[in-house]
């Protein structure tokens, strides 16, 4: 049977918004129609798929998509039943089939690349198979972030740290990663503010330090005034604000406007100090060290990103130091 990629019947989760044309359906992570107002680069890494998962019911054992060839690394995950089945390359395709699924109704759901360009032309499962769309009413989390959000190096795209998370945690996640272009938009916290959330996280302050796009000035009150858009609509939502993680020489030498990255971790700190002062009794800080610290080192090939085994360690970590102040015990 074939579905074409515009049938009401196929879920997608995670996403903002949704480019349909006559040959594709490709989700976003800013509202489509209005990226000419992101800078560019911001706009390019939305357009890239991590965090979203596309999702059925059905009771095929065979689930076939055709998209539109990708040059770049991309790999697509499948779970059953919320149980990973397995992992398809997709680089240079433009085909994958998983097959063998076991018999019997069941929800299936289908993890994005995250650094990849996922443009759905069709799906196919078995000729007489059932189909039906899938609610997603687990408690959504948006997490915000720079490359290390974003998680290019994955094992695959539900092994993110955010999936990782998302997954032990059972929640709807939306990921606002995006590789070098965490700098606190304000566009970004415009779309974050009207989404619906039940948990937001912000990891800021890598990308910032790399482009000293933020100083002494401006880093502090450009991170709470973040949050006080995001309060707008999200007054009393659970929040962390999570500081740098480990990055070798950066932690003490000066970017062009003189702060390191310890100064960095030290004033989201601070924002979250003055949040709660000022009676922001939802706002937790998180030190990125305690889910990616200087022991962890050798999971970090270019002395900036995790690895493979890096984000699940990362991710394991947020499990175990965050996760219970975020979400609860």
């Amino acid at each position: 049977m074939i579905i074409a990629h515009n049938d009401p019947r196929l879920s997608w989760h995670g996403h903002v918004s949704l480019e349909q044309t006559a040959e594709y359906t490709r989700p976003w992570r800013i509202p489509f129609e209005q990226k000419v107002l992101f800078y560019p680069d911001l706009a390019e890494r939305a357009g890239k798929q991590a965090g979203i998962r596309l999702a059925i019911n059905s009771n095929t054992q065979r689930l076939a998509g055709t998209i539109v060839p990708f040059a770049g690394e991309q790999k697509i995950d499948l779970y059953v039943e919320r149980e990973f089945f397995g992992t398809v390359d997709l680089q240079d395709k433009s085909t994958f089939t998983f097959e063998n699924l076991p018999a019997g109704e069941k929800l299936l759901e289908l993890w994005l690349p995250q650094s990849g360009d996922f443009a759905l032309q069709q799906l196919e499962i078995d000729d007489d198979a059932t189909l039906s769309p899938v609610e997603d009413n687990r408690p959504k989390w948006i997490t915000y972030g720079s490359s290390i959000t974003h998680c290019g190096a994955a094992a695959s795209p539900s092994f993110t740290w955010p999936g990782v998370v998302a997954r032990g945690r059972n929640l709807n996640l939306t990921c606002l990663g995006f590789g070098g272009q965490c700098h606190l938009d304000i566009q970004i916290a415009r779309t974050m503010r009207n989404l619906p959330a039940d948990y937001i996280s912000i990891c800021a302050g890598i990308n910032i330090y790399g482009n000293s796009s933020l100083n002494a000035r401006s880093f502090g009150s450009s991170l709470i005034g973040f949050v006080q858009l995001l309060r707008e609509k999200h007054p009393s939502t659970p929040l962390a604000l999570i500081s740098p993680i480990y990055s070798f020489d950066r932690e003490t030498t000066q970017n062009s406007v003189g702060w390191t990255l310890q100064d960095y971790r030290q004033a989201v700190a601070e924002a979250v100090q003055t949040l709660q002062d000022y009676g922001d009794e939802n706002i937790i800080y998180v030190n990125g060290l305690d889910l990616f610290n200087e022991d962890l080192g050798h999971l970090m090939p270019d002395n900036l990103h995790p690895d493979a085994e890096g984000y699940k360690a990362m991710g394991a970590n947020f499990l175990k130091h965050a996760a219970p102040q975020l979400f609860g015990a």
